[in-house]
């Protein structure tokens, strides 16, 4: 029987790269509050003392960008000099500009749309070309992959337990791994779990490794999945107290199979963060994510990737590709003719389905877009599964 692991990991939010997402994704919500229908494709980049927000935005809502800065930076947990990053002294640098013409003129007037159709959902182009993943399994409640499902909650639990005092000399930097042994498609157990935390400099390397094994580990990990050759790498290099963006340089849109899959599923390259809803790299990965967790909750299969392709201006998708990786209770061509007639997967489609036009795109900035069951997602509803299974005649 063949044995295989998989590892997969996250990190908390005082990572530089995810401070960056999460400022993309405030500043876009704060955007699209007060105008809906605005254009936005913001990125950030940070560095020590400086924070860089540059990119496009075709708006008419007045927001003070500065402001939605630090209070992001404050309410991850940067507020003291000592963590080497503090919201109040940062410098920050803006160069923001409007949406080329020649990328709204497409989208505003779709390929369909300049060829006559006058269907509500052909009115809005895709904002870009490109290709999107959606993938879900049945290995979890979550319909995702455990060495994923696991980085996130431990990354989580670190930053609970930062923000309540419960570990009271962890500071907001933090990165975990799992790795996840199988047997063919079963999980067996898991292998080894990594976490660097940063620190304050006056705690012992061995106080750490037994809070973070008895406190945030076992915390999170089902005992019936660690035994006696579990592996344990807690702060491996020995110390962590230089962390955030005084130890590295952080950027929006650096942890795409951290928000996806955790390099279960393939992914077509395009982040999420700081982007509106025209932009299919993201509406249209959490649509082929919907449509790949109602195929495996009505039980077409016990694994599913679903890839769309998309070219700037035209609404509906070039192509639509399910992968089902021999699981399949009927043929993938079939599965792809019931997603043809149950998913509408235009852009326009899309946001009106999921109301994509709200809010809600900060809270998704740390431990991933997907499976999160402590969020209300819509991509999430498994409100197609009932139909496709009729439609496909499956029986549990």
């Amino acid at each position: 029987m063949k044995r295989w692991s998989l590892s997969s990991e996250s990190v908390t939010e005082g990572h530089p790269d995810k401070i960056c997402d999460q400022i993309s994704d405030a500043i876009l919500d704060e955007i699209i509050l007060r105008d809906p229908n605005a254009r936005v494709a913001v990125d950030a980049s940070i560095t020590r003392h400086l924070v860089h927000v540059f990119g496009q935005v075709t708006t008419n809502a007045n927001i003070d960008i500065p402001a939605i800065i630090k209070s992001v930076i404050s309410d991850i947990g940067y507020t003291n000099e000592e963590f080497g990053f503090e919201a109040d002294s940062c410098s920050i640098l803006m160069e923001i500009d409007e949406q080329s013409p020649d990328i709204s003129s497409g989208v505003d007037y779709s390929i369909e749309k300049r060829e006559g159709s006058e269907e509500e959902f052909d009115s809005l182009g895709a904002g870009d070309q490109g290709i999107m993943f959606g993938f879900a399994c049945d290995e979890t409640p979550e319909f995702m992959p455990l060495p994923i499902v696991l980085s996130h909650k431990l990354a989580q639990r670190l930053d609970i337990a930062r923000k309540l005092g419960e570990l009271s000399y962890l500071r907001p930097d933090g990165k975990t791994e799992v790795t996840v042994e199988y047997s063919e498609n079963n999980i067996k157990r898991v292998e080894a779990v990594v976490i660097a935390c940063q620190h304050a400099k006056d705690v012992a390397l061995i106080q750490i490794k037994r809070d973070v094994i008895e406190k945030i580990i076992k915390d999170v990990i089902n005992e019936e999945l660690l035994d006696e050759n579990t592996k344990f790498y807690i702060n491996a290099a020995g110390r962590f107290v230089i962390g955030g963006p005084k130890g590295d340089s952080g950027l929006t849109g650096k942890k795409i199979i951290v928000d996806t899959y955790g390099g279960y599923a393939r992914h077509g390259g395009g982040s999420f963060s700081g982007k509106d809803p025209t932009k299919v790299d993201r509406s249209a990965a959490y649509a082929a994510r919907y449509v790949a967790k109602n195929i495996v909750a009505a039980g077409l299969a016990s694994k599913c990737e679903v890839q769309l392709t998309y070219v700037i201006g035209k609404a509906r998708p070039v192509s639509i590709l399910v992968e089902t990786f021999g699981t399949g209770r009927i043929s993938e061509e079939k599965i792809e003719k019931l997603v043809i007639k149950h998913f509408d997967l235009r852009p326009a489609a899309i946001i009106k389905k999921f109301d994509l036009r709200r809010p809600i795109y900060r809270q998704l900035a740390t431990y991933g877009h997907f499976g999160r069951n402590d969020l209300d997602l819509p991509w999430e509803l498994l409100d197609k599964a009932e139909c496709l299974k009729a439609e496909a005649q499956i029986r549990r």
